[in-house]
């Protein structure tokens, strides 16, 4: 009964509209407090990481009245944010320091097995952006919004080895653990 079309799904006669699964997850929710002649007013923002785990990743900065308003105000601008980040296997492909006001932030890719060392917001984006073994450090600001924007723009700086050989326009390698072809490094490494 149920007939699919590129992301809409048809029930019945009815149309369902099919989202690819997103990773989400809410960094941080910081509350303001506005003092007026009756009292405090509380207002919250919510700082929250989307991604699909597959090398697309966002995040959004949601401000309301209420915490999940505030939550669903950054999801939906983290879901417009998305946009694309190379990786290399389930790593990065070479060490990275992104920069953003006082946040700065130091990324370097790690062999399998080493899982993601990060904390707090670095982590946050990392798993969205489908990254399995990382190491970072961060060493500005503590600044939620500061560290994860920082991370954003050091994972937009990546380049991998192909996108850098059709740039110039010969074959450039990078290290043999972002490929996956461990097994053949090992084996010339012990053959020489």
């Amino acid at each position: 009964m149920s007939e699919s079309k590129k992301n809409n799904t048809t029930v019945k006669g009815v149309e369902i509209d099919e989202e690819p699964e997103l990773f989400e997850k809410v960094v941080h929710i910081n509350r303001c407090a506005k003092v007026v002649k009756g009292g405090r007013r509380f207002s919250f923002a919510a700082l929250v990481v989307v991604g699909d785990q597959k090398g697309n990743v966002g995040f959004g900065y949601g401000k309301a009245q209420m915490v999940p308003d505030a939550i669903r105000k950054g999801t939906d601008q983290a879901k417009k944010a998305i946009c694309p980040v190379s990786i290399s296997g389930d790593t990065i492909p070479h060490p990275v320091l992104g920069n953003y006001d006082g946040g700065k932030v130091l990324l370097r890719p790690a062999r399998k097995g080493t899982g993601i060392i990060a904390g707090g917001g670095v982590r946050a984006v990392l798993e969205a952006a489908g990254i399995k073994n990382v190491l970072s450090k961060s060493l500005g600001s503590n600044n939620q919004l500061s560290v994860v924007t920082a991370t954003m723009n050091g994972l937009s700086q990546l380049r991998t080895a192909k996108e850098i050989s059709e740039i110039r326009g010969e074959e450039v390698n990078g290290p043999s653990f972002t490929t996956g072809n461990i097994d053949k490094s090992i084996s010339a490494s012990l053959s020489v």
